[in-house]
Formats: structure tokens, C-alpha cells, sequence
């Protein structure tokens, strides 16, 4: 799989699809997700980030940098306290990526333990890419593969990696992120629901690759899952310059996480589709990556922002991009979240 990262960051288990799948445009893929067709079957069109939105990027990278930094030297001392020296990292295609490639350099930096870190997809409600899977136990031992990823919104993929771990006799479910507002596990950097800058960016802070892709007709039965790499956006890459600019906050001594949450997030979640009666919970993504993810790439019908952060910096590029595409912005009494996402059921689908 080609991508602007180093092969000593990532070892990339994807399949190139690059060229063989058209995008489609977010209307049409939400009409079809609507309608029951899995969102892993199509590609979006890539949002180019317009300059107003990038403004509000660098603002949040240039602020947000050091918490990021300390979230990532957190969660790097607890890998290597529960996991050791032999860790492999396996993140999460696409957003684990960036924090990965972190958590390895992390672990160099202040452990001097140079260890291996690939990329795999896991699709929800299709399950982790058995072929990646196999290919990785062939060469490491179970017990010391650890799931990576940016941050936890409901749960969702946390819950189909337990299901498909269940069938690789030694490999554990266990997620280790650098937010997790939803408060369900302890292998996390923070449990407030900060902005992770990576998360304000599709491909171009991914190494330039897609969202993963799964159908049949394209990737065989031997195949990984696939992607595609967008070589026409060489020139708005900012992969690595969001990882140094990390890097260099990097602190050998973090500090703890002074979060304390008293829910689940899943509760919260729950509030919501009830005061908005909204049949499917699926509409509903809390947490700053979620809302900025559909902003991205789906239909939003309104974003929920905490009513404690009416002035909170990191949420100005989810406020840019919602004016941007003249969402509603409705503050809310979110308590585990600062903000959230609510996808706009389309009528005719």
C-alpha cells in the first residue's frame, strides 16, 4: 500500500485500490448508507480543506500540540507497564495511524525499544481483516498484539473488535486510545474529550490514504482490505508535519489524567435520541473526532456543543466547518462530551 509514510513508522497491511473505485458524492453515499448499502463499499470525495478551515487546523495544532503530546506519554507509559518491551502495535486504519506512529516514536524516545507498529482496517459490522490478522500471527505472538486507535465515541468499534478477537486464541481486545470520553477503558491518555488535531483532517494528516474499502468484487477472498492513496494531494500533505510538531512536546515525566467521569458515554448518547426522537443510534456521534468526522464526510443535520464550552478554543474548526456548510449549532448539557454530531435522516432514503 503506498502512502507518504516511512516504512519504519508503519508497515501498512492494505490492499491498493487505487483507481478501481469512483467516489461518490457525501448526498449520494448518505442516501445509500440510508438505504442499507454499507458505508465501506463506496469512497467518499475527499474534502479539500479550504483556507479559513485550515487557519482554524494550525490554530488548534499550535494549541492543542502539548495536551496531545502528554496524552500520547501517558498512554505510552501504560502500554509498556501492561504490555513490555515486545508490544507490537496494531492501529486502527486510518485515524489509529497518526497516534501509532506517535506512540512508537514515544516509546523510542524515552524506552530506547524500537518496536514494530503496523496498520490493519476493522469495519463495523464487517468485522477485522482476517487476512491482516493471520499475516501478524504468523510473525508475532498473540499475547502481544495491542490495538491502537485515536479516540473512543460510543464504543462501536471497540465492540466489533471484541467480537472478532473472539476467534484468534491469545490476541486481546483491549483498545488502547488516546481519549476516550465514553469512560470504558483505562488504556487511554485522557478521558476528556480532547481535540486530537489529526482528527481535524481526512487523508491529507493520513498519509494520504483513504478510509479502508471493502466489496467483493474488488478485494478477493486472499486480499487485505483495501484503500486508495491520493497522489493529486502530494502537495496539501501535512502527515509528518503533525507528527513533529507532536514530537516535539513530547515530556519524559506526564502528567496523570485528572479527568474523573461518573457515566458512560453510551448514556449520554442515549439522552440525546431520546430529546431529538431519533430511531437510529448509528445518527448519533459524540465526542470533537466524531463531530468533525461528520462534518467531513456525511450529512449532518445539527451539532450539539457543551454549554460549558461556549468559549473553548478547540472547538472553533467544528464551528468553522459548520458554518462552512451551514449546519446548526445548538448548545447542549453534554456531560461526558464537548461536542456531538447528529447525522440528517435523509426523507427519500
Amino acid at each position: 500500500m503506498r502512502s507518504t509514510y516511512k516504512k519504519e513508522d508503519v508497515e501498512l497491511l492494505l490492499k491498493d485500490i487505487t483507481g478501481l473505485v469512483e467516489p461518490q458524492t457525501t448526498k449520494v453515499r448518505e442516501r445509500l448508507i440510508q438505504k442499507g448499502r454499507h458505508y465501506c463499499e463506496m469512497l467518499p470525495i475527499e474534502y479539500s480543506p479550504s483556507e479559513i478551515y485550515l487557519q482554524a487546523y494550525y490554530e488548534s495544532l499550535n494549541l492543542f500540540s502539548k495536551p496531545t503530546a502528554q496524552a500520547v506519554g501517558n498512554l505510552a507509559d501504560k502500554i509498556m507497564k501492561c504490555k513490555g518491551e515486545k508490544v507490537v502495535l496494531v492501529s486502527l486504519a486510518r485515524a489509529g495511524i497518526p497516534i501509532g506512529i506517535l506512540l512508537k516514536r514515544y516509546i523510542k524516545w524515552k524506552y530506547k525499544e524500537d518496536i514494530k507498529h503496523y496498520s490493519i482496517s476493522i469495519i463495523r459490522g464487517k468485522g477485522i481483516d482476517k487476512n491482516a490478522m493471520n499475516y501478524l500471527l504468523s510473525k508475532h505472538k498473540p499475547k502481544d498484539l495491542l490495538f491502537v486507535d485515536g479516540w473512543i465515541g460510543k464504543g462501536a468499534i471497540l465492540r466489533e473488535l471484541e467480537k472478532a478477537t473472539a476467534e484468534f486464541k491469545g490476541v486481546s481486545s483491549k483498545l488502547a486510545v488516546l481519549a476516550d470520553p465514553a469512560n470504558i477503558t483505562d488504556l487511554c491518555g485522557t478521558h476528556e474529550d480532547i481535540l486530537i488535531p489529526s482528527s481535524c483532517l481526512n487523508c491529507t494528516v493520513s498519509g494520504l490514504i483513504s478510509r479502508t474499502f471493502l466489496r467483493s468484487d474488488i478485494i478477493g477472498k486472499d486480499d487485505f482490505h483495501g484503500a486508495v492513496f491520493y497522489e493529486d494531494l502530494i502537495n496539501q500533505d501535512l502527515s509528518y508535519e503533525f507528527i513533529e510538531k507532536i514530537e516535539k512536546d513530547f515530556l519524559s515525566d506526564n502528567e496523570k489524567d485528572a479527568i474523573i467521569l461518573q457515566q458512560q458515554g453510551i448514556d449520554e448518547v442515549k439522552e440525546i435520541r431520546n430529546k431529538y426522537s431519533i430511531d437510529d443510534i448509528n445518527l448519533i456521534k459524540p465526542g470533537i473526532g466524531e463531530t468533525t468526522r461528520v462534518l467531513l464526510r456525511r450529512v449532518p443535520w445539527k451539532v450539539l456543543i457543551s454549554d460549558q464550552c461556549k468559549n473553548d478554543i478547540a472547538l472553533a474548526p467544528i464551528i468553522r466547518l459548520a458554518e462552512e456548510k451551514k449546519v446548526e449549532v445548538e448548545y447542549y448539557p453534554l456531560r461526558n462530551y464537548k461536542a456531538s454530531g447528529i447525522i440528517k435522516k435523509l426523507a427519500d432514503a
